[in-house]
């Protein structure tokens, strides 16, 4: 190491250089590495240890803080009261839409909104409403909407 500077003083001065780095760059992981650095510091800092106890110690915190780190951070939930926020072919299923051209199971087009979209199924003609089941890529999969017959 550095002649005349304590190791620990080193471990600790580069784990708030990660810790600071995690800051300035955050990703939640030079936070663990820069606390693993930060706690081998203090440990040689308490017990005079050789270079290679040092990094073996490292290598463990470090390797535990990240076990530790994924096992919080992995698996939030990102429950949503919206799941389908960003998936606007995935909010379509379910919509009544206009046929604007005849569907077949080759193709034809639907009105959605002030759009138009290519769809298979049916079989609708021009001006049907039909129902959005599915979507595959940029084509929507739709069938007849069924009304219930009056009572």
């Amino acid at each position: 190491m550095i002649e005349g500077i304590d190791p620990g003083w080193l471990w600790l001065i580069g784990g708030v250089i990660l810790l600071i780095a995690e800051v300035i760059a955050p990703g939640f992981f030079l936070v663990f590495i820069g606390a693993a650095a930060v706690a081998t510091g203090l440990f040689t800092m308490l017990f005079d240890l050789g270079t290679v106890p040092q990094l073996a110690l490292f290598a463990l915190y470090a390797l535990l803080a990240v076990l530790i780190g994924r096992r919080f951070y992995a698996n939030r939930n990102a429950d949503s009261s919206d799941p389908l926020l960003n998936d606007r072919a995935g909010r379509l299923i379910g919509k009544v839409v206009t046929v604007v051209e005849a569907v077949d199971e080759h193709g034809g087009r639907v009105r959605v909104g002030d759009s138009e979209w290519s769809a298979r199924g049916g079989p609708a003609t021009t001006g049907q409403r039909v129902r959005i089941v599915s979507v595959d890529g940029n084509c929507l999969n739709v069938e007849v909407e069924r009304t219930l017959p009056s009572a």
